[in-house]
């Protein structure tokens, strides 16, 4: 079938020189509840990134009638909705599923990483000759920083497909650097050495006078970008509130250790954290599932990680009153070949894969339409990534179907996308 729904009881100078920001000493003062979700709150998105392509097989749409070199080894197991199975790799997920829900007819066009990237990141097919803004571009266009905090935030390093586009670098997301790192500090939130916070201040007030001298007699929008810009990193430099979001070892070590202390383990703990303090949307790339060799060890490895990381999120998240607030998505390039390919591999695969959605209104445990036997094409229900990008501006009450302007003409945030209706059905 192709919607499922459980049982009730389941529901429940240069911009690096400027900044440099690696060791500000943070406060280790908890985040306080008073940002939690109400009725009519902004909302906010995690965006857990399997950067490659996770197999679908492999995770959220096994199959275990087929044959051995497209089902691979790893077993099928049960989960928290009758009937609906995934692989074994993900047995916290498989408890959780009335948490969150599965669209497993996802297809793209796109099988080369980079355009496939831009495609998925932005709910728009790739152009040459504009790039789209990401979701967290558009989120920090609309609705613009709070508490000090920057609005979009990458985990642990940016990437080119998920940046601002045609929108400008204003809206380019803040990186975090690596959070598994000992000592964590945030690679651009200090000072450069031997500078005090008054220095600062008054050197900003100097360039600020000297810009202002120039636009007089040259009006230039690069200028006035980076005016934006650098007024926007002093006042991150600036702020206690940043200090404190970035501030991960304020967390307890068991809640660390239950994230995982891996990239995405750690990288989601501070997402939560950042979004708890103000941040519109942070993405975490967890790298390394681009598995056209040795698929299974390397899924054996990174997917038990997610699992782990995902699931405490959820829970982490809920407990907190944010899940009501705070779309979490669950993306990757595309999928993988269903054929085990002669290096134990699967290669690129847009023709169908999955993706997990949870909070923001989004009713936890449905599994939304279904793929053949071979997890190769869609067979029921197919969505697009334009209906995936629709989906997610309607959970994170955006109008999808508003234009910006590029060019000389308008472009669409969304194009032709429709949202899966399913999900707050």
């Amino acid at each position: 079938m192709p919607f499922v729904r459980p049982p009730s009881a389941l529901f429940g100078t240069s911009r690096r020189d400027f900044l440099k920001i690696g060791s500000l000493a943070f406060s280790g003062i908890n985040l306080t509840k008073l940002l939690a979700a109400s009725e009519g709150s902004e909302r906010s998105c995690i965006v857990l990134f399997q950067a490659g392509g996770a197999s679908q097989l492999d995770t959220f749409d096994p199959k275990p009638e087929a044959v051995s070199d497209i089902r691979g080894s790893f077993k099928a197991i049960p989960t928290a909705l009758p009937g609906v199975r995934v692989s074994e790799l993900l047995p916290r997920s498989a408890k959780a599923l009335g948490k969150f829900s599965i669209i497993r007819s996802m297809h793209s066009d796109e099988a080369i990483h980079e355009r496939a990237r831009q495609y998925v990141f932005s709910g728009t097919k790739p152009r040459n000759e504009v790039l789209q803004p990401s979701f967290g571009a558009t989120l920090a266009k609309e609705l613009g920083p709070k508490n000090g905090l920057p609005p979009f935030v990458s985990i642990p390093m940016a990437d080119l497909s998920a940046e601002a586009g045609f929108l400008g670098p204003t809206f380019d997301p803040f990186v975090s650097g690596e959070p598994t790192a000992e000592d964590f500090s945030v690679q651009d939130l200090t000072l450069p050495g031997g500078i005090n916070l008054s220095e600062a201040r008054s050197r900003t007030e100097l360039l600020g006078a000297l810009n202002r001298e120039f636009q007089r007699v040259e009006q230039s929008p690069l200028i006035d970008s980076m005016d934006e810009f650098y007024q926007k990193a002093f006042d991150l430099i600036s702020s206690p509130a940043a200090k404190q979001a970035f501030d991960i070892s304020a967390e307890p070590d068991k809640l660390r250790d239950a994230y995982g202390r891996t990239t995405i383990g750690q990288g989601a703990l501070l997402a939560r954290r950042l979004v708890e303090a103000g941040v519109r949307l942070a993405s975490i790339f967890q790298w390394g599932y681009d598995t056209h060799v040795n698929n299974e060890p390397e899924h054996k490895k990174l997917v038990p990680e997610f699992d782990r990381a995902f699931v405490t999120l959820l829970e982490d998240l809920e407990q907190r009153g944010l899940l009501d607030s705070t779309l979490v998505l669950v993306i990757g390039d595309f999928g993988r070949t269903p054929k085990i390919n002669f290096s134990g591999g699967r290669d690129h695969w847009p023709g169908a894969f999955s993706v997990a959605l949870a909070g923001a209104g989004i009713q936890g445990g449905a599994v939304i339409g279904e793929t053949d036997k071979h997890a190769a094409e869609p067979t029921r229900r197919p969505v697009s990534i334009e209906d995936l990008g629709a989906t997610v501006y309607e959970a994170l009450r955006i109008d999808y179907r508003k234009n910006y302007h590029a060019n000389g003409r308008p472009i669409a945030i969304n194009k032709e996308g429709q949202p899966v209706e399913e999900l707050w059905s």
